[in-house]
């Protein structure tokens, strides 16, 4: 069974829009949790724009399901993450000017510095994971740093209209992913997953984890989150 982690960034993005203090994160969290998500997901950017540091240490005290922390390498997020300790932390690159994140993180070119924070983070028992663009070059460095974990960035593939473009970006994940497993990675994927695009995804031989955020949020709006999880529960 495919797990989903459910991204809740954009509950904390509505708060933040007018500083009222609702709604709150860790009672979205909740209803994720009773509506069958596997996992919840945040991404502390370093501006905090939408999730703060108290929403990650009330998390962290609450769940009953395990919390995947996404983040960049920057070192005070590090420090954040090591005290903390969430169950995972999935590394991704960062820009401040940036909507969503924007492709993969460049593991091939930064390999020594990934390398020693995938090691900090590890010897604290944090499973450790790494935000890539389906590329068999990332995917390998991705093993050489010591990751545990892969999540394979499918931002390409929801972005495209064409079917036969639709295929080419399958063919792209589908082979990141059968190297993945081939060196003993855990496979994950996310990023503009929604109603209409995540069953090609959730086919994937071997997918572990689908993380989705902004698509649940969104349908949300118009069926409750309960439901909205519901549904994309019994898509994948």
């Amino acid at each position: 069974m495919v797990k989903l982690g459910v991204n809740i960034d954009h509950i904390a993005t509505l708060r933040q829009a007018r500083k009222a203090g609702f709604p709150e994160p860790i009672y979205a969290a909740g209803i994720c949790e009773s509506a069958g998500a596997d996992g919840i997901t945040v991404h502390l950017r370093e501006d905090r724009r939408h999730i703060q540091d108290s929403d990650v240490v009330l998390l962290r005290k609450k769940l009953k399901i395990p919390l995947n922390l996404e983040m960049s390498v920057a070192e005070a997020i590090v420090k954040f993450a090591l005290k903390i300790r969430p169950d995972e932390v999935c590394l991704v690159p960062e820009k401040r000017e940036e909507l969503t994140t924007e492709g993969g993180l460049d593991v091939f070119s930064q390999k020594e510095r990934i390398k020693k924070v995938v090691s900090r983070l590890k010897s604290k028992g944090i499973v450790v994971s790494l935000f890539i663009d389906p590329d068999k070059k990332q995917v390998e460095a991705a093993k050489i740093v010591g990751a545990d974990c892969v999540e394979l960035h499918t931002g390409k593939y929801a972005e495209c209209a064409k079917m036969k473009n639709i295929k080419m970006e399958l063919k792209k994940i589908r082979q990141a992913a059968e190297l993945a497993i081939e060196l003993g990675l855990v496979l994950n994927a996310g990023h503009g997953l929604d109603y209409k695009n995540v069953k090609p995804i959730a086919r994937l031989p071997n997918m572990n984890t689908l993380n989705i955020g902004f698509s649940i949020v969104a349908q949300a709006v118009f069926t409750g989150l309960y439901k909205a999880v519901k549904e994309m529960k019994e898509l994948i």
